[in-house]
């Protein structure tokens, strides 16, 4: 974790102020119009930001799509840090952008922002900014569909609602639980401003996963929200958490859930009856991989209740939570096998923020309901997948290996290759390099960089570093498979080079 620690700081230090980080530099943008004095006004129906990142945003707000990369590039060079940027980008989505009528969709400019920014710090150097830059482009694509459909912008917070300290936890936990958006939102401010970081994230844990509205995305958008936040500073939190709530609360077209029994809330009240089976010692019990297999018949076969059944009678047995979370995260990969798509995309992408979520909660109660939860979602997301078309049979624990072509240094490029014409087949070469003694980080590295250069939407960010960030979260036994079935939404070197990259290029030779 130090060297992680060290990593961030090296790199927020080489970037600020800096523009070689693109290949070939950006010097090419300094001297380009600044945003004018009435794109500058703030209206007043609209939250206004802190006065040192206020005209950041502004400036990517009120910036032509077709040349904002050039005038951030520009704002850089004069000297806005990396974190400035990474902050304003943040705030700029979740002022001009909302999570309805789901908490994705446009919205992703919003869940991309931490995946970009992981990116970014995993890296080579010379492409250290393209995942962020990739990001403001991408942002104003869901701005201007936010603007064409409803016009929506955050506004300031009703002042008058706001809690003080000692009432704003109960207010918040009381609004949150009968599903109310302005005693909600006001809560939320109180608590910002009085209760400390740690404090408000147990308090945000207790909701992100109780539902499986917009297929995991709130579960994923308090994590990725939260590590943002971890970087930019908790000066930012206020606007982001009440967005974060906004989402939270989102059940569009539907009855109030606090007084339902609704399908997406109900294994959440199930499994809490759970949670007294489970021993104290259940987080360091014994590992146990057939304990896990069971899990995967679960999630092929059973509803959301009896696999999370299956997961509290492994643990009341003293098996440990790291055979339980193997299931989670090599089940959701054998979906994605299953059926490529969105659907098992995300069952991967969910079970990375309910990981984070549960690594980082402080009780030891809703860790457990946190675990379960999450053996819950898989066959949720199974029967979704199984709502858009047939599932396909493959299983993880059937998968062969097999030989690669090349040898040394080669073997990662024909695996990349393979990615972009044949995903079982390079499935299978991802197995046996890696189970003959591959190495990993090097595969990891050269998908990576596939993603730089190929990748052309949200969903390619988000589930590229969840797991590849994933992949050491898998014990050694079931980790080769796991990264065997990432190949089915990775992107290959025989993918088309996205639009950024071109654009960027040929701006650097225009200039020149």
């Amino acid at each position: 974790m130090a060297h992680r620690h060290a990593s961030r700081r090296d790199f927020l230090r080489t970037t600020a102020g800096s523009l070689a980080t693109f290949s070939g530099g950006l010097a090419f943008l300094s001297h380009l119009p600044r945003v004018s004095s009435q794109e500058a006004k703030v209206n007043p129906e609209m939250v206004r930001y802190s006065d040192n990142i206020e005209p950041l945003v502004r400036l990517i707000e009120n910036t032509p799509r077709e040349s904002l990369l050039e005038n951030l590039a520009a704002q850089i060079h004069a000297g806005r840090s990396y974190g400035e940027v990474l902050a304003a980008l943040l705030l700029a989505g979740v002022r001009n952008v909302q999570p309805r009528p789901s908490v994705g969709f446009k919205f992703h400019c919003v869940l991309v922002v931490n995946s970009c920014h992981l990116a970014s710090l995993a890296g080579p150097d010379e492409d250290r900014w393209l995942p962020l830059f990739w990001a403001l482009d991408y942002f104003k694509s869901s701005q201007a569909d936010e603007a064409n459909s409803t016009g929506w912008k955050m506004k300031p917070v009703n002042e008058s609602l706001v809690p003080d300290a000692a009432h704003a936890r109960a207010m918040f936990t009381d609004a949150m639980e009968t599903w109310d958006e302005d005693k909600a939102d006001a809560a939320t401010a109180g608590l910002v401003r009085t209760a400390g970081a740690t404090d408000v994230f147990n308090l945000f844990a207790n909701y992100a996963a109780r539902d499986f509205r917009s297929i995991g995305h709130k579960a994923i958008y308090l994590a990725n929200s939260w590590r943002t936040l971890q970087v930019i500073g908790w000066e930012y939190a206020e606007p982001v958490l009440r967005s974060l709530t906004f989402a939270l609360l989102n059940h569009s077209g539907e009855a109030n859930p606090a007084e339902s029994d609704l399908a997406a809330d109900r294994p959440w009240r199930e499994n809490e009856a759970k949670l007294d089976r489970i021993p104290a010692n259940w987080i360091s019990g014994s590992f146990d991989s057939s304990a896990t297999t069971q899990l995967f018949d679960a999630f092929r076969n059973a509803g959301p209740s009896d696999a999370a059944e299956t997961a509290a009678d492994a643990m009341s047995r003293g098996v440990g939570a790291q055979s339980i979370w193997n299931g989670v995260f090599v089940g959701a990969g054998e979906l994605l096998m299953r059926q490529p798509g969105i659907i098992g995309l995300h069952g991967l992408t969910t079970a990375n923020a309910m990981h984070y979520l549960w690594v980082n909660a402080n009780d030891d109660r809703l860790r457990r309901r946190l675990l379960l939860q999450a053996c819950s979602f898989n066959p949720m997301f199974r029967e979704s997948a199984q709502g858009r078309g047939r599932l396909g049979d493959q299983q993880i624990t059937a998968l062969e290996p097999a030989k690669l072509q090349s040898s040394g240094v080669e073997n990662v490029s024909e695996i990349l290759a393979d990615i972009s014409s044949d995903r079982l087949q390079a499935a299978q070469k991802v197995f046996g390099y890696l189970s003959s003694g591959g190495n990993a980080d090097e595969l990891i590295a050269g998908a990576r960089r596939m993603l730089f250069v190929k990748g052309d939407n949200a969903h390619d960010y988000k589930f590229s570093e969840a797991v590849l960030e994933d992949y050491k979260h898998v014990s050694p036994e079931f980790r080769d498979r796991f990264m065997a079935a990432a190949v089915y939404n990775l992107r290959g070197s025989g993918d088309r080079d996205n639009g950024l990259v071109q654009r960027t290029r040929a701006a650097l030779v225009a200039a020149r």
